[in-house]
């Protein structure tokens, strides 16, 4: 008994071994800046400017900052327990399983969009630039965007983008190398998370921007922390 017990706990403590892997960087880096985020906020009154719905923009920014925590540690959470514990597609089987997984990734996903269209709402015109260039970018950004949410339906699947590799163990397809994924590698992270500035560029929104930035920056944490630990899991003998 005392050996089956034994061997039990170490299969527990590996588990969580593998589960945390990284993450002690992950929280590091996310302290990091969220730190840089608070000294900016304190040093530039811009931030704070503004209401909606009878809340200050300050808490519409902490909103928009806590998502995309609550998102990546929902993503991260789910994808570990899963590739090394089977611990959801063993008790409700895959399509179940990825689906209830989806249903929480789009939310927390969403959310992040639309946040941040009420943060710039709350924080419009704090923005000290000439709207010209403000509205340029917007527009210079915005075909890549669409050119990445079209590569995505026809190459990559909005399937593979939740991650259905970390449920389904017999996902062997090649990496894609097609549409926008033919020119930039990692394109979900360079391109997507583009769109996050589109409402501070047109409603002129400084705290809308900052918010956005940290969702692209942060973003590359989930990545280096979470994702290509566990491409190199899934995927051992691909060359990528």
């Amino acid at each position: 008994m005392s050996r089956f017990v034994a061997g039990h706990f170490f299969n527990i403590s590996v588990l969580i071994k593998k589960i945390f892997k990284y993450q002690f960087y992950h929280l590091i880096l996310l302290l990091i800046l969220l730190g840089i985020i608070v000294f900016y906020i304190n040093n530039t009154s811009r931030l704070s400017v503004g209401n909606f719905w009878g809340i200050s923009t300050k808490t519409w920014f902490w909103i928009a900052l806590i998502v995309p925590v609550l998102h990546q540690i929902y993503v991260w959470l789910v994808w570990r327990l899963e590739l090394y514990g089977n611990i959801f597609t063993g008790k409700f089987g895959i399509k179940k399983a990825f689906l209830f997984y989806s249903a929480g990734f789009s939310i927390l996903f969403i959310s992040r969009l639309v946040f941040i269209i009420i943060l710039a709402i709350s924080n419009s015109n704090t923005l000290f630039v000439n709207p010209f260039w403000a509205y340029l970018f917007a527009v210079i950004i915005t075909p890549p965007i669409i050119y990445l949410e079209y590569s995505v339906k026809k190459y990559f699947t909005v399937e593979r983008a939740f991650g259905i590799d970390h449920f389904d163990k017999n996902f062997n397809k090649p990496f894609v190398k097609e549409g926008i994924f033919r020119y930039i590698n990692n394109a979900m992270y360079v391109v997507g998370l583009m769109v996050l500035y589109l409402p501070g560029l047109l409603l002129l929104s400084e705290a809308a921007l900052v918010a956005a930035l940290f969702n692209h920056i942060y973003i590359w944490v989930h990545y280096y922390t979470t994702e290509l630990p566990d491409i190199k899991e899934i995927y051992k003998n691909v060359n990528y």
